[in-house]
Order: structure tokens, then sequence, then C-alpha cells
């Protein structure tokens, strides 16, 4: 149910403020607290200790221009205040949310493209590795081709020779025929 201070109530029930207040004091009308500390009377215990007066409510509606169903504009007035300002809580919380939610897709939007860049720094990296790889195996390749034909004609040309030994008789005859050859070229020139 609608509650109402002292004044608002005098209002409804045609009693003055100070007879209201004094009602509240004595026990007689019970009430409760808000949160700033002020007494408020629920509309039923009104109209259960006093009573409403129709009349006062259709003259303040008159008044206020507004037509209330039922016989209680208070309560009606006090209900659609309190809705109004859920509405405007609600509106602000939304506001909030949706600007919440442009901030996480800013975020996110960053990220990715950050992410991209290093996705493709990396894929241009490893892409000149490969290069330099297959670059290397080339060289390599051309390397060792060229050492197998040197290889072949240095073989070709070299034919091994054969080791000659101490007790060798044509070790004996060749050495002396190497030392026969040596001086007769030297006596040869001189």
């Amino acid at each position: 149910m609608a509650k109402v201070g002292a004044q608002r109530a005098a209002v409804l029930t045609g009693k003055s403020k100070s007879t209201i207040q004094r009602a509240m004091n004595s026990g007689k009308l019970s009430y409760s607290l808000d949160q700033n500390d002020r007494r408020v009377i629920d509309v039923s215990e009104l109209e259960r200790v006093f009573g409403i007066r129709p009349e006062s409510l259709q003259a303040q509606n008159s008044a206020n221009g507004a037509s209330a169903p039922g016989g209680f504009p208070a309560e009606f007035d006090i209900d659609k205040e309190r809705l109004t300002l859920e509405i405007k809580l609600l509106e602000l919380r939304l506001e909030n949310a949706n600007e919440q939610i442009e901030d996480l897709r800013d975020q996110r939007d960053k990220w990715e493209n950050q992410a991209n860049q290093v996705l493709l720094t990396t894929q241009h990296t490893h892409k000149q590795l490969e290069d330099l790889r297959s670059d290397i195996r080339e060289m390599d390749e051309k390397i060792r081709a060229r050492r197998s034909a040197a290889a072949g004609t240095n073989k070709s040309a070299l034919k091994p020779m054969k080791k000659l030994s101490p007790d060798n008789q044509n070790a004996d005859e060749s050495a002396s025929a190497a030392s026969r050859l040596f001086f007769w070229k030297k006596a040869k020139r001189a």
C-alpha cells in the first residue's frame, strides 16, 4: 500500500496535521520510518482510524486535473511516481550497460587488429625463413656437386703409386737406377 506523510494524511482525512501527529504520538495511529527517518503512514491505516474523505480526494484531483479510479488517487499518484523513478533508474542502467558494451567492442577490435598484425608478421617471417633454408640447400647441393666433380678429375689424373718395400728386389734396382740417373745429370752439367 501507499504511504504518506502527516501533511498528506491531513488532506486525505480532513483532519489537521497536529491531530494526525497526536494520534501517531499516542499510538492510536501506527506509522513507520522511511529512508530519511520521517514518519509515514499507510493509507489503509488512515482509513481504519479516521476514514478517508472522498470529497477531499475529488477536490484535490480536480485541482490537480487528475481523475482517480476507485477513489484512492494518493495511492495511484505515489505508485505512479515510484514507477516513474524506477523507469528512470532502469533507463540509466541500460545506458550504462550500452556504454560498457561499446567500450568492450572497441577493446575487442583493438585486440583483434593487434593479433592480425602479429599473425601477418609471423607469417612473413616464416616465409623469409623458408626462403633462406631453400637458398642454403641449393648452395649446399652446388658445393657438393663441385666437390664431387673436382674429386673425380683428381682421381683420374693421379694414379696411386705402389709402395716400395725394402725386401723387394725391384726396390733395390730402382734405388740404384735413380742414384745413377742423378749422378749422370750432375756430371753432364759440370
